[in-house]
């Protein structure tokens, strides 16, 4: 029997995954995918965009949310059942995708592949690492080189990795296939630049693809034929050593729920406001807007603010707004929480 060949879409926060996800389901050429989806933060946002997308590629009962936590430490606990259900399945899928969270190390997932139960059955086609071109180009992953030296001089034993810089090369080093996304949000110098810097950081032989809005082949993406779980050893973690595990205490991350909102454009020029005051990475999810009879998709990658209707709300869903906060350790909680629920009204 051959392997079901399994794609890992990793990724930091904000980075495209799901809009990439949406755009292989829209084109799955007659594959029948698999999804498991991983977010960090209570409110499903990833899971309910891509359901109903391309119902004969990927029905909503292969559609598998884990919400107990980040996939890369909860492995044994939620992975590995959710991978033998769908595997043993009468009629398995003929691909499997993965979107971690963006705060997950994706090597703790591709070791997993080697576990006896797994191992037979299917393999890691390829990790496919997301990068945000306009946030590497802002600086979002870099350490602040001035601030470092500072810092050492105060204390010379102090590890020079923040936690984003440690997922940013985490990541790439884990990656078969670099997709440089949202390119259309930096100009042609600022890209070669950015595109330098990620190369720097990936093995050799891995290969870069240019995209806007996730739009890349899809028979590049799923047919890689890495069989990763056989390569551990080359993909270097900054974790190695760690038993697979990696703090998450350096992130926090809340869901503030509201009523419905005015104008639009003035929850968007507060929310922006309120991001920047408190240094907020992301926050994401489904806003009810007065008059309108279609749910609003808000989507904050740092200062940047993306919103759009997706779909109505039906009947028995409650019109509500769920938003999901993700920020470094220290975010003052109950501050965004109060000023988020002042601009909800």
């Amino acid at each position: 029997m051959s392997k079901v060949p399994t794609t890992v879409v990793t990724g930091f926060l904000g980075a495209g995954k799901t809009t990439l996800i949406r755009h292989l389901l829209q084109n799955a050429r007659g594959r029948r995918l698999a999804l498991v989806i991983n977010e960090f933060g209570d409110v499903g946002v990833d899971g309910e965009l891509v359901k109903g997308c391309n119902d004969e590629a990927c029905p909503e009962d292969d559609i598998v949310e884990l919400a107990n936590g980040c996939i890369c430490c909860t492995v044994a606990d939620d992975f590995l059942p959710t991978m033998q259900k769908l595997l043993d399945r009468p009629n398995p899928p003929d691909h499997i995708i993965i979107e971690t969270s963006g705060l997950a190390l994706p090597k703790p997932l591709v070791k997993a592949f080697q576990w006896p139960d797994i191992r037979t059955r299917a393999t890691v086609d390829g990790v496919v690492a997301l990068i945000d071109a306009d946030a590497v180009a802002a600086g979002r992953f870099a350490t602040d080189e001035a601030a470092l030296a500072a810092a050492r001089a105060a204390d010379p034993n102090l590890d020079h990795d923040s936690p984003l810089e440690e997922l940013f090369e985490d990541q790439l080093a884990c990656a078969d296939m670099v997709v440089l996304n949202k390119t259309d949000l930096v100009d042609t110098a600022t890209l070669a630049r950015v595109e330098a810097q990620v190369e720097a950081e990936t093995r050799a032989g891995v290969k870069i693809v240019r995209a806007d809005h996730g739009a890349v082949d899809v028979g590049a993406l799923l047919g890689i034929t890495a069989a990763a779980e056989d390569s551990l050893d080359a993909r270097p973690s900054h974790h190695d050593g760690e038993g697979g595990d990696h703090d998450h205490d350096d992130f926090d991350s809340f869901v503030v729920t509201g009523g419905e909102v005015g104008e639009v454009e003035a929850l968007t020029a507060r929310l922006g406001a309120l991001i920047a005051a408190h240094d907020i990475l992301r926050v994401k999810g489904m806003v009810a807007v007065n008059g309108k009879q279609s749910r609003l998709i808000v989507q904050a990658v740092g200062p940047r603010i993306q919103h759009f209707y997706d779909r109505a709300w039906m009947p028995a869903e409650i019109r509500r707004t769920q938003l999901v906060v993700i920020g470094q350790k220290g975010l003052d909680r109950s501050v965004i929480a109060s000023d988020l629920r002042d601009i909800l009204g």
